[in-house]
């Protein structure tokens, strides 16, 4: 007789539309830190490291199908593009649609505070998720999985859009600990004709400047700036 845990993973590997040939993968990628810790006699180990893992494999995944689909888009474009689809938003409205945060296994403290439906909590588990079909049986069925459940987003995103700012902060947030801040530098001209001048730096280093005729539109300008030279 199945127990209930099983069964919890029969449906959700149907949800996924995979089946783990070792389950023990998707039940690791499942474990959050906070049971983990709560549960160290069992030697139980969290999804922290599969995670970590998945991260690296969907941006792989995501960066080869946008090169293969999209061969006319340029190089900075395709960056900010993969920036958009694995952005912590759109991985958490996946692991929703998935009902992912229902299977997690959460401490009773973070279970309380809401973690089942945390976008950073839902964001991490898929990508362990990920990284569990991947060390399951490779790339390929991780490629799939993306390719139906991500990369159609593709053909709504406008790829051509403005808020450099924005794409910038997502692209930094792929790495832990990283910070981005933006300093006024210059300013001139009278007061109806002012330019101002921006710079942009990533974990305190230059990175990108740019030219404006308000400090949004600089800032947005050395955004730009800093996307082609970090990427």
């Amino acid at each position: 007789m199945k127990t209930m845990n099983n069964l919890n993973l029969i449906e959700l590997q149907n949800k996924l539309n995979y089946y783990f040939d070792k389950p023990a993968l998707l039940e690791a990628a499942l474990t959050h830190s906070s049971y983990a810790n709560e549960h160290k006699k069992d030697g139980l180990i969290s999804n922290e490291r599969l995670e970590f893992l998945g991260d690296s494999i969907l941006g792989l995944a995501v960066a080869e199908l946008i090169y293969k689909h999209k061969p006319s888009t340029p190089e900075g474009q395709m960056t900010k593009l993969r920036a958009e689809l694995v952005c912590e938003k759109n991985l958490a409205s996946l692991a929703e649609s998935l009902e992912l945060g229902t299977y997690l296994k959460l401490g009773r403290g973070e279970d309380k505070g809401g973690g089942r439906t945390r976008p950073s909590i839902l964001a991490d588990a898929l990508e362990a998720v990920l990284a569990a079909m991947y060390l399951d049986s490779g790339l390929n069925s991780v490629m799939l999985f993306v390719k139906e459940r991500l990369f159609s987003e593709i053909e709504i995103i406008n790829i051509e859009t403005t808020d450099y700012k924005t794409t910038l902060q997502e692209l930094v947030q792929m790495k832990p600990g990283q910070t981005l801040s933006y300093h006024v530098t210059g300013e001139s001209g009278p007061d109806h004709m002012k330019q101002f001048t921006v710079e942009v730096r990533l974990n305190g280093k230059y990175c990108g400047e740019g030219v404006g005729k308000s400090k949004k539109e600089a800032e947005q300008a050395a955004a730009m700036s800093a996307l082609d030279t970090i990427t």
